[in-house]
């Protein structure tokens, strides 16, 4: 908990907008794996999804 305390005291973060950066930062980062890792064949169903309306 060192770090948190830290960063409190640098530049007045508080424990909300670390774990909020925390939160953004991994949801992020799980969907440009799944994006990496998603099958070719779905990617382009998806993104002929508006056109078939």
């Amino acid at each position: 908990m060192k770090f948190i305390h830290y960063l409190e005291k640098i530049s007045s973060v508080s424990i909300y907008g670390i774990a909020s950066f925390v939160i953004f930062s991994s949801f992020f980062i799980i969907m440009l794996v799944w994006a990496l890792k998603a099958d070719k064949k779905l990617i382009d169903e998806i993104k002929q999804i508006p056109l078939n309306v």
